[in-house]
């Protein structure tokens, strides 16, 4: 299975950022790592392995990007600094991460694929950018960061605006009615899939019903227990990616 390591300087988040991209040919997958986690966490976590089949047969090449969530949702700046920081990170994927892929893969496809928070970034740039990807999936994920759980805090402290509705899809996607946005979402592949037992699961039961009222097809499954560890993403992306 080929591996090869890329770090550049990103002008979106005046930064370095790291990248692994495994395989040589096949559908690109960008592969959001989980909260606060890191570009080589999923190989660390034989996540990797699970698609090294498909990886070496050419299907998939996936792209694990890194993440700056510490400097976003989990930063102590204030609420407003912080969207604002995941808004360049969006930034840096749609202008130096896709066109970086589009180099290295001559494949039309893309998709966004991530577990627990890296499954919301996977989810949301989908959404929001139907016409960049032909496929998202989400794992384990939560579609509302302002919204408190059990044991997970409100990420904005109370604090709502307009860049926050429109990064949180279970807020933006029922307000949806352009006709194109429409249209490119139908034709998009879109997976949700959550543990029975998670704390997410009536939050991705939410965004479910909400794209099924803008007649949105989707697939959506539920997984036997809580169903939010490396152990079951393993099984999940030999399945789903």
């Amino acid at each position: 299975m080929e591996r090869a390591y890329h770090k550049w300087f990103s002008p979106a988040l005046d930064r370095f950022m790291e990248m692994l991209v495994f395989g040589h040919a096949g559908m690109p997958v960008i592969f959001f790592p989980t909260r606060s986690a890191h570009f080589y966490d999923f190989e660390n976590w034989r996540v990797i392995d699970a698609m090294k089949h498909k990886i070496e047969a050419g299907e998939i090449q996936v792209y694990c990007v890194d993440s700056i969530d510490s400097e976003s949702f989990y930063s102590e700046a204030p609420p407003p600094h912080r969207i604002a920081r995941h808004i360049r990170y969006e930034k840096y994927i749609l202008e130096e991460v896709i066109p970086f892929i589009r180099i290295q893969n001559k494949s039309r496809e893309l998709v966004a694929a991530g577990c627990s928070l890296g499954g919301y970034h996977a989810v949301n740039i989908a959404l929001k950018h139907p016409e960049m990807f032909t496929k998202v999936v989400g794992m384990s994920a939560r579609y509302d960061l302002t919204q408190p759980l059990p044991y997970f805090a409100d990420l904005f402290d109370g604090y709502f605006d307009e860049d926050i509705y429109f990064n949180m899809p279970n807020h933006f996607v029922p307000g949806i009615s352009d006709p194109e946005l429409l249209k490119r979402l139908r034709e998009l592949e879109i997976t949700l899939v959550i543990g029975r037992e998670d704390s997410f699961l009536e939050n991705n039961r939410h965004l479910s019903d909400s794209l099924h009222r803008i007649d949105v097809p989707h697939q959506f499954y539920i997984w036997e227990e809580e169903a939010h560890r490396p152990r079951y993403w393993r099984e999940m992306v030999k399945i789903y990616l």
